[in-house]
């Protein structure tokens, strides 16, 4: 496997250990999060990989810029439209399949991917239309939904693909449904070596309830 935070730190639009980006994500509950990794912990805990805590299990949406180069009031006009997109589309169920060896990370697919490509493609217009197009990239470029469970770190040339294939192969362990109903913006950041963690900033419902903010002030 190839060492995930290695990728994002040298990649084109690098994103560097310790810096805050702006990410969109939708946050399973804490039962639905452990369901998707306990199961799986003696395979995600091989030498190589790093397991994500059940805390920090997220479905990203967008990645959407570092948080230093947007100011309160533009993540604020940020928020607002993707408050009126997002009511406009109603909750839904996504089904997160067992996790498979990528390339970087052991992830998790996630179907039906229709409805969630559109909280992305409200995401990134709402982004542009506060920053504009050129401040900075909006990443990924395609979208699927997916939840990893564990990362590639700086020992991901140990970490062997026809091994754990087996391993996950020998977890008597089904797919886990997560109830789809609200957008979170997170700042969020990564230790260059085995952790990505974020700060809530603020909590968008699908179908219209209302916008909760959190921690929009820096």
């Amino acid at each position: 496997m190839d060492n995930f935070f290695a990728r994002v730190t040298n990649r084109e639009y690098a994103w560097p250990a310790g810096r805050r980006d702006l990410h969109w994500h939708l946050l399973p509950s804490r039962d639905e999060a452990l369901a998707l990794t306990e199961p799986y912990r003696d395979v995600t805990s091989a030498k190589g990989l790093n397991p994500v805590l059940a805390e920090w299990v997220h479905v990203t949406v967008l990645h959407a810029g570092p948080q230093s180069e947007s100011s309160d009031a533009e993540v604020a006009a940020m928020v607002d439209r993707v408050s009126a997109a997002a009511a406009e589309v109603d909750p839904f169920v996504l089904t997160l399949y067992p996790p498979a060896v990528g390339t970087v990370a052991l992830e998790c697919a996630g179907r039906p991917g229709a409805p969630a490509r559109r909280l992305w493609e409200l995401t990134a217009a709402a982004t542009r239309e506060v920053v504009g197009e050129e401040r900075f990239t909006l990443i990924p470029a395609v979208y699927y939904p997916h939840a990893s469970v564990a990362y590639a770190g700086p020992e991901a040339h140990a970490a062997d693909r026809a091994t754990l294939k087996a391993a996950l192969s020998d977890v008597e362990a089904g797919p886990v449904t997560v109830r789809a109903h609200t957008l979170s913006l997170v700042a969020q950041w990564h230790d260059g070596r085995s952790q990505i963690v974020w700060e809530h900033l603020a909590s968008v419902p699908l179908g219209g309830a209302g916008t909760r903010h959190e921690h929009n002030a820096r």
